[in-house]
C-alpha cells in the first residue's frame, strides 16, 4: 500500500479537487504523474451491468452478458445469509472478470410501502433481516477483493420526486428502522463505500447531511472507506464535502471541482476537510488497484447453476390447498400465460442486467414433467410492447385490457387437463425505477384469465414473478401460490424444480402481504405532497403496524409453506435475570416430522412487556435456516446483546433498556410464534430524567431513583386531604397524574414547594 499521506502532501489543490469527482460516467480519475491509478465501478446489485466499450455514458444501452441473479427483494425471502454471501462471491468474481472494481450493492433500504417502485432491489421490511443479509452480501463480494457500495443511504424509500423529496422522519423512527437497516452491514463487514441517496432528511439533502453521514455512519459506526453520491445526487458541492461525501459520480464537467478550490482559497473549507476526503479515496483505489487480476476468468455456467439453487432457495410457497404440491409427472399438465415463454425475470431501471443466457420456463417445465406427462400451453393475456432495456413506462401496459381470444383459447384447454399452472405477475411498465406504483393490482387481463380458468377447472396453480406483494382477490379459486418473485435468468427452471418437487420450497416472506392497500401503514402518507413527505407512521413499519392494530394481513412477514412439516420441540435460555451489559443465549431445536427432507426458517422475536414509551408488540432479532432430513433435529442458537432489548431514547440520543420483563418467542412466522419464555433485564442507563413542578407522581414512580420519594409525596397528598390513598386503588390512580405543584396545593401545607425542588435537586 502507498504512503497515502506523503502523496497526500505531494499533490496540488486541483488534484486534490479533482479526484473527488470521477473522471466519466464510471470510472475515478488517476493522478499520473503520481502513480494514481483509475478504478471503474458498475452497477449491481443483483448482476453486473458493465457498459459495452459501444454503449453510451448515461448507462441506458446494451451491458456486457453477466449473470442475472434474483432481485434483492428474491434474495431476502432466502433468510439465509450463507446464501447471500454466496450470490456476493460470484458477482465479485465476474466483476473482477471484467475490470471492475467497485460493484454498485447491494441495496438495504427498508420497504416503508409495497408502492415503491424499486422495491424489488431492496430486501426487507424489517432492518434486522435486511442489514444483516447486506452484510453477507457484502463480506461475500469484497472475499473476492472487490468493493461494494452499500446503497442507497438513507431513506429512500420512494421514488416519486426521489430527487426533491423532504422526508420529515423523527429521530427515534430513523434509528430504529431506516438506518438500522445499515448499521450491521456497515459495522460487521466494511463496505469499501457507502452510497448516498437522493433525497433530503429533514430538510437536508442525503449529500449533506452531516447527521447522517459523519456522526452517525463515520464516527459512531465507524465506517472506514468513503462516501460516493448516487449519480447526479450532490446539490451544493462544498457543502457536501464537508458533510462527509468524498466521492461525486458521475463526472460534473469540471464546475463542482472548481467550487472545491474555490471554497478552499476563500476559506469557508478548511484544507484539512479536503485532505480527509483524498485519504479515504486513495486508500480505496490503492487497495482495489492491488486486487486486479487481469488474468480473472468467470465461469458463467458455474454461476448459471447458481442462480438457479438461490432461486429455488428462495420461492415462497404461500398456498398448497390438498397438496396439490408437489405435481405428480403423468396425466396431462396445462400451462397458460405468456410469462411461461417470455419470463418475466428482473426488475427496470439501473440494475436492469443483460443475461448470459435466460431459462424458458415452459420449456424447463416441459423437460421436468418427463414423457408421462402431457403439457399442453395456451398465452391467455398479452405482454408489454418492449421499449429499450428499461421499458419504464407505467401503466400502458398491453396487458390491463383482457384479451378474449387468448382467454378462450385458455379456458378451452383448461377444461380438458388435469392441473393448471398459471404464470402471472407484474409486468416491466408496472415497477422500476424511477415512478412508483398506483396500486396492488396485477393486470386485468392477468385476472381474467385466472377467474376463468378457475371456473372449469379445479386444480390451479399459479406461479407469481413480481417485485413486490399484490393483490390477490383470485386467490379462494386456485389450489397452490408459488411466490417467485423476480427470480432472475433461471427463473424458469427453479419454478419447474419446485412445482414437481425437485426442491422443497423453503422461502419465507421477507415483507408483508395486505390484504388492501389501504391497510398498510403509510397509505395516508405516500408519496406526500409535491415537496415534503412526513413518516407519520413512524416505528410502526410492516408486521410492527400489523400487531399493533391487530389487522390480519393477506401473507404475513416471515410466512411460507413446505412439502415437509416440521416441529419446534424445545427452547431454552441460559439466563432467566441479567443486566443490560450481559448477553443472552438463546437455543431453538426444531424436527423435521414429515417425509421429505427441507428447511426450516427459525425466527425469534422480543417483546418489552410492559413499557413507559411505546413499542411495537414485538420485533425481530434472530432467525437461522435449518436443513433437515426427515426425523432429524436440529438446534439454532441466538446470541442477544444489549440492542435486542433497547429502544432509541431521543432525550438521550442513545439506545436505551427500561428495566423490565421481556418475552422471548420463536416460530415459524410473525403471525406463528410456537415456543417463548421471559427473561429480567436490568437497565445500566447512568443518566437521570430531567424533574421540575409540573413532573408527575406517576412519573416518579416509574424511575427506580425516584419512587420513595413519589411514594412519600402520594401519602402527604392523601394525609393533607384527609384519606388514604394507599388503600382506595381508584383514588390513588387519579392523583398519581397530579404534577408536583398540585402536590404542594393539596397537601394543605405539609410539604413545601421548596422541599419538593430540594428533593429533585438531591435526585441530580
Amino acid at each position: 500500500m502507498r504512503n497515502v499521506n506523503k502523496l497526500i502532501e505531494e499533490m496540488t489543490l486541483e488534484e486534490k479537487a479533482g479526484l473527488c469527482s470521477g473522471l466519466d460516467f464510471w470510472h475515478t480519475k488517476p493522478v499520473e504523474r503520481l502513480g494514481v491509478p483509475s478504478i471503474m465501478m458498475t452497477d449491481g446489485p443483483h448482476g453486473l451491468r458493465k457498459q459495452a466499450e459501444t454503449a453510451d455514458h448515461m448507462g441506458l444501452n446494451q451491458s456486457v452478458p453477466a449473470t442475472c441473479f434474483p432481485s434483492g427483494s428474491c434474495l431476502a425471502c432466502s433468510f439465509d445469509p450463507s446464501l447471500l454471501k454466496e450470490v456476493g462471491r460470484a458477482l465479485g468474481k465476474e466483476c473482477k472478470a471484467q475490470g471492475v472494481s467497485i460493484l454498485l450493492g447491494p441495496a438495504a433500504n427498508v420497504k416503508r410501502s409495497p408502492l415503491c417502485g424499486r422495491n424489488f432491489e431492496y430486501y426487507s421490511e424489517d432492518p434486522e433481516l435486511s442489514s444483516e443479509l447486506a452484510a453477507a452480501y457484502i463480506e461475500g463480494v469484497q472475499s473476492e477483493g472487490i468493493g461494494t457500495s452499500l446503497k442507497h443511504y438513507a431513506a429512500n424509500n420512494m421514488e416519486t420526486r426521489r430527487m426533491t423529496m423532504n422526508e420529515i422522519i423523527d429521530e427515534r423512527t430513523l434509528r430504529e428502522i431506516y438506518l438500522a437497516s445499515f448499521e450491521n452491514a456497515v459495522k460487521k463487514s466494511q463496505p469499501w463505500t457507502v452510497m448516498c441517496a437522493y433525497n433530503r432528511i429533514n430538510g437536508d439533502f442525503c449529500s449533506e447531511n452531516g447527521h447522517v453521514l459523519t456522526d452517525v455512519l463515520k464516527k459512531e459506526w465507524g465506517h472506514e472507506g468513503f462516501v460516493v453520491s448516487d449519480w447526479g445526487a450532490v446539490n451544493d458541492r462544498p457543502s457536501a464535502l464537508a458533510a462527509g461525501l468524498e466521492l461525486e459520480m458521475p463526472y460534473s464537467g469540471g464546475e463542482n471541482d472548481k467550487k472545491i478550490i474555490e471554497a478552499v482559497k476563500s476559506g469557508k473549507l478548511p484544507q484539512s476537510v479536503l485532505d480527509g476526503a483524498v485519504e479515504r479515496i486513495l486508500k480505496i483505489v490503492f487497495l482495489a488497484a492491488e486486487n486486479r487480476d487481469e488474468n480473472a476468468v468467470c465461469d458463467y455456467e458455474e454461476n448459471g447453476r447458481l442462480a438457479r439453487r438461490a432461486a429455488s432457495e428462495c420461492a415462497v410457497l404461500l398456498k398448497n390447498e390438498d397438496d396439490i404440491l408437489p405435481l405428480k409427472k403423468k396425466g396431462t399438465v396445462g400451462v397458460f400465460g405468456a410469462f411461461a415463454k417470455e419470463p418475466r425475470y428482473q426488475g427496470g431501471g439501473s440494475s436492469h442486467i443483460n443475461p448470459v443466457r435466460v431459462a424458458d420456463p415452459l420449456e424447463s417445465l416441459r423437460n421436468m414433467a418427463g414423457p408421462e406427462t402431457q403439457v399442453l400451453y395456451a398465452q391467455g393475456y398479452a405482454l408489454d410492447a418492449k421499449d429499450g432495456t428499461f421499458s419504464n413506462r407505467p401503466f400502458q401496459s398491453n396487458a390491463d385490457t383482457p384479451d378474449e381470444k387468448l382467454i378462450a383459447e385458455a379456458v378451452e384447454i383448461a377444461s380438458k387437463v388435469d392441473v393448471a399452472v398459471i404464470y402471472a405477475g407484474l409486468p416491466e411498465s408496472y415497477e422500476s425505477e424511477g415512478y412508483d406504483r398506483k396500486h396492488l393490482a396485477i393486470p386485468a387481463g392477468q385476472v381474467r384469465l385466472i377467474t376463468e380458468v378457475c371456473a372449469v377447472q379445479k386444480n390451479v396453480v399459479v406461479v407469481l414473478s413480481n417485485g413486490a406483494p399484490i393483490e390477490m382477490p383470485w386467490l379462494g379459486g386456485v389450489k397452490g401460490v408459488l411466490e417467485c418473485y423476480l427470480g432472475g435468468e433461471a427463473f424458469g427452471e427453479a419454478a419447474a424444480d419446485l412445482l414437481f418437487g425437485a426442491v422443497n420450497p423453503s422461502g419465507r416472506l421477507a415483507e408483508t402481504f395486505p390484504k388492501r392497500l389501504c391497510d398498510n401503514p403509510s397509505y395516508l402518507n405516500f408519496p406526500g405532497s409535491s415537496k415534503e413527505v412526513e413518516y407519520r407512521e413512524g416505528i410502526f413499519v410492516g408486521y410492527r403496524y400489523y400487531d399493533k392494530k391487530e389487522m390480519e394481513p393477506l401473507f404475513p412477514f416471515g410466512f411460507g409453506l413446505s412439502y415437509t412439516d416440521f416441529e419446534f420441540t424445545g427452547m431454552t435460555a441460559d439466563k432467566t435475570e441479567m443486566d443490560d451489559t450481559e448477553k443472552l443465549t438463546v437455543r431453538v431445536t426444531v424436527k423435521n416430522v414429515g417425509k421429505t427432507a427441507g428447511k426450516e426458517v427459525v425466527q425469534l422475536y422480543v417483546s418489552d412487556e410492559e413499557s413507559n414509551v411505546i413499542r411495537p408488540l414485538k420485533e425481530l432479532k434472530g432467525f437461522a435456516k435449518l436443513s433437515l432430513q426427515p426425523g432429524e433435529e436440529k438446534t439454532a442458537e441466538f446470541i442477544l446483546d444489549k440492542r435486542a432489548f433497547a429502544y432509541y431514547d431521543e432525550k438521550h440520543h442513545d439506545w436505551t433498556v427500561e428495566s423490565g420483563t421481556f418475552r422471548i418467542a420463536a416460530g415459524k412466522s410473525s403471525q406463528e410464534l410456537l415456543l417463548g419464555q421471559t427473561v429480567f433485564v436490568k437497565s445500566t442507563a447512568s443518566f437521570r430524567q430531567q424533574y421540575d413542578m409540573n413532573t408527575t407522581l406517576e412519573e416518579l414512580l416509574r424511575d427506580p431513583n425516584a419512587a420513595e420519594m413519589s411514594k412519600t409525596l402520594l401519602k402527604m397528598l392523601g394525609e393533607g386531604m384527609g384519606i388514604s390513598l394507599e388503600q382506595d386503588s381508584g383514588i390513588s390512580e387519579m392523583f398519581k397524574a397530579s404534577p408536583l405543584r398540585q402536590v404542594v396545593m393539596f397537601s394543605q401545607g405539609r410539604i413545601s414547594e421548596k422541599k419538593i425542588r430540594e428533593m429533585l435537586a438531591s435526585m441530580r
